[in-house]
Order: structure tokens, then sequence, then C-alpha cells
């Protein structure tokens, strides 16, 4: 999603395209491209068996430690461009489309429980030649890396959980939503995700009409393997398994949570504080589910205070 920041070149650029009667998506692939470049990445893509892997990476790879980050539920690479733009001159930022996702292969067969998804990721990771990281993940992708850090420990420098699923200890406002049949996270129709936006973000990201078009169109195209994830995945916070997996987590941890999420609410971050040997809390007053999109420079603040005993002296 677009940040804040820079307001006015992003709104001078859409005025101007506009102007010119490019068309929504000529305007989309423009801004978001921006958006990357302003950040320090670039797009690429690797094959991973059979699924086409899209991800960002840095425009100039450097010296320093390597973060990959993991979306959530629903989202993409781009969630990550507004925090990245804080860490691509001291790390190597790998921001991946987790299959199912964004620009990446969607088959409804694959298998998308948390656990199916660690190991997905973990071949991305072995296939892209990573062998050390610090690993960002952000609600599903704070699973995912919570989970990840409990199974790779060799690999895994830090890990940041933003808002992670997997323990639904505190019920949430979505959880009665979906339980009566209305879930906001799987847009179906017309308007969908600006609601969807509406309900998960507190401090929401300034973003054009044509690219709020586009990406509701891409929602709406991506429903099927949607639901099919959710159904995977929606289970994972009533088990015992999660809890007992991220018990062996020996890195470094740290857990962010916006206090004014109506996803997943706050107060499970202590269960997870708890769980997790020596981890630390953060809770963000004023910010929703997605930390990292709402407030990126705070939470980069966060994460290089709570790293800097881990990383390497070459940064």
């Amino acid at each position: 999603m677009l940040q804040k920041s820079p307001f006015t070149a992003v709104f001078l650029l859409v005025s101007i395209l506009l102007v010119s009667a490019c068309s929504r998506h000529g305007i989309y692939e423009t801004v978001i491209d921006l958006e990357r470049s302003m950040a320090g990445l670039e797009a690429d893509s690797i094959t991973v068996g059979e699924l086409d892997i899209a991800y960002l990476r840095n425009t100039k790879p450097n010296n320093g430690d390597t973060i990959v980050l993991v979306h959530g539920f629903g989202a993409n690479k781009d969630n990550w461009t507004g925090i990245a733009r804080e860490l691509t001159d001291d790390f190597n930022v790998y921001a991946i489309d987790l299959p199912g996702h964004g620009e990446s292969s969607k088959p409804l067969d694959l298998g998308y429980s948390l656990e199916e998804q660690v190991a997905h990721l973990a071949r991305i990771i072995k296939t892209l030649g990573i062998n050390e990281m610090h690993m960002m993940g952000n609600s599903m992708g704070g699973g995912i890396t919570a989970l990840y850090a409990a199974t790779y420990p060799e690999q895994i420098k830090t890990a940041v959980l933003f808002d992670p699923a997997g323990i639904l200890e505190y019920e949430s406002e979505m959880v009665d939503m979906v339980l009566a049949g209305d879930n906001p996270l799987i847009p179906s129709k017309p308007g969908d995700f600006e609601r969807l936006m509406d309900f998960a973000l507190e401090e929401k990201p300034f973003v054009p009409w044509p690219i709020l078009s586009v990406m509701e169109e891409q929602a709406i195209a991506n429903q099927d393997v949607n639901k099919v994830i959710f159904a995977a995945i929606q289970e994972a916070g009533f088990k015992s398994e999660f809890r007992n997996t991220i018990k062996n987590i020996e890195d470094p941890t740290l857990i962010v949570w916006g206090k004014e999420d109506r996803i997943l609410d706050y107060r499970n971050g202590d269960v997870f504080q708890e769980i997790i040997p020596g981890a630390r809390l953060e809770v963000m007053e004023g910010i929703g589910h997605a930390p990292m999109i709402e407030a990126p420079e705070e939470s980069a603040r966060l994460f290089l205070e709570f790293a800097k005993p881990y990383i390497s002296s070459t940064n």
C-alpha cells in the first residue's frame, strides 16, 4: 500500500498522469514503480519448483545484513515499501509475494496452513541463496515468521512480529463478523476494498482513486484463492500446536502491536510474550493492524533499536 510520505510527489505524479489521459492501470504501475524506487527496491522473480515467485530486492546491494519481509493474508510485497525506505541504505531487503498472493503463482491446491507456508517460504529463501537473516512478518506473515524462527533457528538473527496471527486468546471484532458470515478481509464486490482498509488501518495511507480502484480490482479477482487460504489458517489461533512450536524460539524476538487493531486484539501480544522466551513487546497507540504501513518510521526505529546488538558490524 502507498505511504503518506512523500504525499506531494505522489499527488503531483498522479495529477500529471490524469491530465495526460493515462489508463488506470498505467497510473497504478507508474506509481507503484515510483514507491519501490523511492524505497531503494526493484522487482524480480524466481522459479521454485512449479511456482513463480515475485519479490522486491535492493536496487543497490550492500554489505549489510539481510532482512526478509513476510506480508499478511491477502496482502503483498508492496506493503513493505514504507519501512523498507528506512532500511535499504544499510540492509539487503527482500519483500516476498508468498504463493497465493501478489504476483506469485496462486494454485488452489498448494496447501496454505501456516506450517505449509513456512515450508514454502523455506524453499523460496533457499532458492534465493539466503543463509542468515532478520525476518519481519505482519499478521499471517507474523505467525509464519514465528514458526519459521522456531523451525530454522540457525537462519534467524532476529524476528519481528507485527500484529501476528496464530493466537486468539482474546477475540476481536473480526471474529464476530466472520462467525456471522461476513469476512471483511475478502473483498468480493465494489466498495469492499475501501471497507477493508477502513477496518484494518487506524492511520490510513493516502491512496489516490486510480490506484485504489486497481487494488480493489486485484483483490476481487483473488477472492477464490483468498477463501482457500483463509480457511487453511483460520483455525490456527485455537490450536495448541502453534503455541507449543513457538515455545522453541531461541532467537531474539520483538512483538509490535497496534492498540487499535480490530482484526487481532492487541492483548494477544501479552500471550505471545509469555510463550516466546525473552520476547519484547511494544504496543503502539493509535495504530491498527499494520504498523509498518501506518507508522513505517517508528516501526523501523523499534526494529533498529531492538536488533542493534545482533546486527553485523559491517552495517
